[in-house]
C-alpha cells in the first residue's frame, strides 16, 4: 500500500510499541510529536483521536488508535513484512488471542498494580484479569513454550506482548521471572527495536 502514514506519539508513551512495529515493517512514514496537555488535546489531533491520546496513525484515510490495534493493522497493511499468519489459518486464532489478552487482562493488571490497588480475593472472578499471578503464569508459560509467542516465528503479538512485559518487568507492575528475561533478551536484540528506541530516546533528549 503507498498511501501516506503518518504516526503520532509521544516518546514516553505506548508509542514507543507502535514505533517499534513500524521499524518492523519497514514502510516509510513521517512522526507527529504531539506534547501532553497541549497539542494532544488541540483541535487538529482530536480530530484524529477524540481521546486525546496517543498513540494513532493515519494511513491515506484510514485512522487507527489504540496500540493493539494499530500492530494488528499494519501486519495486515504490510504482508511483505510476515508478521501476522493469514486469515483463516489456526496460527491466526492464536494471533488474535494473544493480541488482545494482551490489550484487556495484561493491560488491566498492570494498571491496577500501578495504581497500588488490589482487588478483593472474594471479587477476583469480577475482574477479567482474574489475579496478577494468574496472568504471570500465562505470560511466562506462553514465552517459555518456543522462541516466539506464535512458535519459531515472530510476529506482531511479540512487538505489542512482548513490549508490555519489557515495560512491565522494567516498572514492577509485572513480576520478574528468568522466562520472561531469556524472551526479553530475543526480541529486544532485533534491529527493528533497536532503532525504535534510538529514535524515541534523541526525541526524549530533545
Amino acid at each position: 500500500m503507498s498511501e501516506q502514514l503518518t504516526f503520532y506519539t509521544h516518546p514516553m508513551s505506548r508509542g514507543r510499541i507502535v514505533r517499534w512495529m513500524l521499524e518492523e515493517v519497514g514502510a516509510p512514514y513521517e512522526t507527529v510529536l504531539l506534547d501532553y496537555g497541549s497539542t494532544m488535546k488541540a483541535p487538529e489531533y482530536l480530530a484524529v483521536n477524540p481521546m486525546g491520546k496517543v498513540p494513532a496513525i493515519k494511513h491515506g484515510h484510514v485512522v487507527v488508535t489504540e496500540a493493539a490495534a494499530i500492530c494488528t493493522y499494519l501486519a495486515d497493511a504490510f504482508p511483505e513484512a510476515g508478521l501476522a499468519p493469514p486469515s483463516g489459518s489456526p496460527e491466526r486464532g492464536a494471533f488474535y488471542r494473544w493480541m488482545f489478552f494482551g490489550a484487556g487482562p495484561v493491560e488491566t493488571a498492570a494498571l491496577v498494580k500501578a495504581l497500588n490497588a488490589t482487588v478483593p480475593e472474594d471479587r477476583a472472578a469480577m475482574a477479567g484479569f482474574g489475579t496478577h499471578a494468574a496472568v504471570a503464569d500465562v505470560l511466562e508459560r506462553l514465552v517459555t513454550a518456543n522462541d516466539y509467542i506464535l512458535g519459531d516465528r515472530f510476529s506482531a503479538v511479540d512487538v505489542y506482548l512482548g513490549a508490555q512485559i519489557g515495560w512491565g518487568t522494567q516498572f514492577g507492575t509485572i513480576e520478574k521471572r528468568p522466562g520472561f528475561d531469556a524472551y526479553l533478551g530475543r526480541i529486544m536484540s532485533r534491529p527493528a527495536a533497536l532503532r525504535a528506541r534510538e529514535i524515541d530516546d534523541e526525541a526524549m533528549a530533545a
